[in-house]
């Protein structure tokens, strides 16, 4: 009967995955929050397109302010961290968001579009915080062989956010609309995630995560004589992040005035933002295959091989219309899923203490969500809607060379200079 009495380190090795399940089980929440605040953008970009007459540029500014504050705060949302820990960090920027929320009230109220501009950057720093936060922290919460395929099921959880953001928006915003466009349409949804987002910084107030040495110790990267400047794969990253983001947010951003083209799809704003579920929804479905797929496929052919399914895409959306223009732009979210973890990891591979400082630059790089929308969004003022799809296509050319050849570390290029 001793012998099957656990041993005392046998408790601490069960505690321990124990307290390693929990913690992920939390930190993929905060995935699921930011998912579903992101993707209520673009069913709030058409709405106030329509409520203040903007021209598709101007409407463009509210990607340019929700990603601008990643360039932004990022910097700062990393010596937070340094200086408060992780625990705290994530209340104080889930608390930031519910600030951001509130803001759209009186914005509402007095029509001013510059105020809600207001509210969406300091909801973005909030967003921005839990970013920094969690995203390394999930990375390193196992083994480094099986960060990507961790960090693409936690980015499903992040996809399902952005699945049922779409039908929130849809059912909320453009359900109580009438013949005339409201601003104050968004109020009771945007009241409603402060609500959640308060309620969620009271949970993460009250649990207890694991410390991980590697990412909570402040001072390891101040001590080493290495800079993040000298791994190339994370550069070449960071800039494949930027045309990730930059181009994912760009379709996102155009498909509720895409389907509503005649020659499209012909559909009603509110019919449109439902379907903007479906492309989120493929991403997610993609995350969870994808991460089961990459048990047995290297990342990187993954990430090139996704990355061209992309580009033909886009090339057909193009040169198509009705439902095989839409269903074609719709399938970009599949093979988009697995980019942004995929990208993220073979990024930070192998920076040890500098790990914290990596993913501050990689969340950096997300301010590409501010640039390309804005770009796309002169190209459809200029040509059509249709046409500046061409911006984003540009992006995923970059993105599978960073996977073939841009990722590869010292290492690597040595191991194929012995096999050659």
């Amino acid at each position: 009967m001793a012998g099957n009495i656990p041993s005392g380190n046998t408790i601490q090795v069960e505690k321990t995955q124990m307290n390693t399940k929990f913690a992920f089980v939390a930190m993929t929440t905060l995935f699921f929050i930011w998912g579903f605040i992101t993707a209520l953008n673009d069913i709030l970009i058409p709405h106030l397109k329509a409520a203040f007459s903007l021209s598709y540029t101007e409407a463009m500014l509210v990607q340019f302010c929700f990603f601008g504050a990643y360039f932004i705060i990022s910097p700062f949302a990393g010596k937070l961290i340094e200086k408060v820990g992780y625990q705290r960090g994530i209340i104080i920027g889930l608390l930031t968001i519910a600030s951001g929320c509130l803001l759209f009230y009186p914005a509402a109220e007095v029509e001013v579009y510059a105020i809600f501009l207001l509210g969406l950057f300091i909801l973005a720093s909030g967003v921005t915080i839990l970013q920094v936060s969690a995203n390394p922290y999930v990375a390193i919460l196992g083994s480094e062989n099986t960060a990507a395929s961790r960090l693409n099921l936690a980015q499903a959880i992040n996809s399902l956010g952005h699945t049922l953001g779409p039908m929130f928006g849809a059912a909320l915003i453009f359900g109580t609309a009438t013949t005339v466009i409201a601003a104050t349409a968004v109020q009771l949804p945007y009241f409603i995630l402060a609500s959640v987002m308060i309620l969620t910084a009271t949970i993460f107030w009250r649990i207890k995560l694991p410390v991980i040495k590697h990412i909570e110790d402040a001072h390891a990267a101040e001590v080493t004589t290495d800079s993040i400047f000298k791994h190339k794969p994370l550069l070449y990253g960071t800039l494949a992040i930027f045309l990730y983001v930059g181009a994912e947010v760009s379709i996102g951003s155009f498909l509720v005035n895409f389907f509503a083209e005649s020659h499209i799809g012909g559909l009603t704003e509110h019919e449109a933002s439902k379907m903007v579920s479906y492309f989120w929804g493929a991403a997610m479905i993609g995350r969870f295959i994808g991460a089961a797929l990459m048990r047995v496929i290297r990342p990187t052919y993954l990430l090139a091989g996704n990355s061209l399914m992309v580009i033909l895409l886009i090339i057909l959306t193009i040169n198509s219309q009705g439902s095989i223009a839409m269903w074609a732009i719709i399938s970009v979210g599949l093979f988009n899923s697995i980019m942004f973890p995929t990208i993220f990891t073979l990024a930070i591979k192998g920076l040890g203490p500098l790990t914290g400082r990596g993913s501050g630059l990689l969340c950096q790089a997300i301010v590409g969500g501010a640039i390309l929308p804005m770009l796309q969004g002169i190209a459809a003022d200029m040509y059509s809607v249709q046409a500046s799809f061409i911006v984003p296509a540009f992006a995923y050319i970059y993105i599978a060379w960073y996977a073939l050849r841009g990722s590869k570390t010292v290492q690597d290029e040595q191991v194929i200079e012995v096999k050659a």
